[in-house]
């Protein structure tokens, strides 16, 4: 079945206020009949690579108008209220994203959330919320975070500046006195906070029991497409991958950062860095992995608490995100397992990676970004009744997605099975060799 696009028309509003920038505005019968899709974006990445090569896409560049816009958080920020877009124009983010993606918004609203939960449903059901570390939030909280230190003498806990990224700002710290001097600093920024605005952090306790594999920590990096949040519509990527540290776990350095982040862009400073070297493991190696150790039931159960994070987080943000039918979002959650199999959720990145580290990598990334502009859908091709596109699965569409064909098993007897596929075998790859063969020849080293 073809679908089509609704036509649109100018806006009143557009032609009253002079300050805003219209895009997607009709011209005349070859902007109706959708001939070409305008795209722009300023990330010189695989995602370039994949918008060039899309059928029928062209490059905007400036202030060309645009249909499509892979932007960046601080354009969102500066232009999105002033920008008028046409029924068919689709963003890369929400215009509040950070209600989700900065570290003390997640957890304020996943703690109010799980509030909710308890009134209204009860202990047990506010218990699926239980999967993030206790966190505070600094130094507005400084005085409860002291509270709680003391309680419990001698564990480790973590300090994250809220909004910054690849592990930029992180330290590990046992002493109450390391947090005093971090605190003394904050209140000599404050003395100049016209010149330095005063940075919030989140303190949180540190998971001192993560699983190993080869003695190293890792967590892993899942790709979660968000297209509504009202209704809610979220679909899972099947792959994904593990990201490893180069150096052997262990609670008795905790100033080494090599140790304890596994991000990327940290472990790439370490002297004896290398790609190849095995610092990152795709997810379906992973399962594979922990199935040979643990069994495929447990293997079940902790990828099920995994799609557990995944939809109650969302859900925790759903009434306060401002969802914009222009908008879509493509977030990247970091997920550490602990030696139980418990999953523990790090953060949501509102601008995960594009950058390929590896040959493996890029391919990995330029099938998510294929598959992701396939929902999208700018071309008007899907009918809307697809639970699989590409790699991605629908695992929620105003309820709960079943893997059977039909609507959701509400009966609560347990025969619902979500309609997810984490980790497991993704044929789209097989598809798009010749893909990136084309992509290759194009440009012979990946960004």
């Amino acid at each position: 079945m073809q679908a089509s696009y609704p036509r649109s028309s100018s806006s009143p509003s557009l032609q009253l206020n002079q300050n805003y920038k219209g895009h997607g505005l009709p011209k005349g019968k070859e902007r109706e009949q959708r001939a070409s899709i305008r795209f722009k974006t300023t990330l010189m990445n695989t995602l370039m690579d994949v918008l060039r090569h899309r059928p029928g896409w062209v490059e905007v560049k400036d202030e060309g108008e645009w249909d499509f816009y892979w932007c960046d958080v601080s354009w969102l920020r500066e232009n999105f209220d002033h920008t008028y877009m046409g029924e068919h124009v689709r963003i890369s983010h929400f215009r509040n994203h950070y209600e989700l993606t900065r570290k003390n918004y997640m957890v304020k609203n996943l703690k109010r959330f799980r509030k909710q939960l308890e009134r209204e449903a009860g202990k047990l059901e506010a218990a699926k919320c239980d999967f993030f570390p206790k966190t505070f939030e600094m130094p507005c909280e400084y005085h409860l975070f002291v509270e709680e230190f003391r309680k419990n003498p001698g564990i480790t806990w973590i300090m994250k500046p809220v909004a910054r990224s690849q592990g930029k700002g992180i330290f590990l710290f046992r002493r109450l006195k390391d947090i005093m001097d971090w605190k003394k600093d904050t209140r000599s920024s404050e003395d100049q906070k016209d010149e330095i605005p005063v940075e919030n952090y989140v303190a949180q306790r540190y998971i001192e029991n993560p699983y190993l594999i080869g003695g190293r920590k890792f967590d892993l990096r899942v790709y979660v497409l968000v297209m509504s949040y009202i209704p809610l519509r979220a679909w899972l990527y099947r792959d994904g991958f593990a990201r490893f540290s180069n150096t052997r776990f262990t609670l008795n350095s905790i100033d080494d950062q090599y140790v304890h982040l596994t991000n990327v862009a940290v472990q790439k400073t370490s002297p004896d860095y290398h790609p190849k070297k095995g610092c990152k493991w795709m997810l379906q190696r992973f399962r594979q992995y922990l199935a040979s150790k643990h069994g495929p039931e447990a293997v079940e159960t902790l990828f099920s608490d995994m799609d557990n994070i995944f939809i109650r987080s969302l859900q925790s943000v759903q009434k306060v995100i401002i969802s914009d039918k222009h908008c879509f979002e493509l977030y990247g959650y970091d997920i550490l397992i602990d030696q139980d199999l418990k999953p523990w959720l790090l953060e949501v990145n509102a601008s995960p990676s594009l950058t390929a580290s590896s040959q493996e990598d890029y391919e990995l990334k330029t099938c998510l970004l294929e598959d992701t502009l396939h929902i999208v859908d700018m071309e008007a091709r899907l009918t809307g009744r697809e639970k699989r596109v590409g790699g991605f699965d629908l695992m929620w569409n105003d309820g709960p997605v079943s893997r059977e064909e039909g609507g959701p098993d509400l009966s609560g007897m347990g025969n619902f099975v979500t309609n997810t596929h984490l980790g497991c075998v993704n044929d789209r790859k097989k598809q798009l060799r010749q893909l990136f063969r084309s992509l290759q020849g194009q440009k012979k080293t990946p960004n």
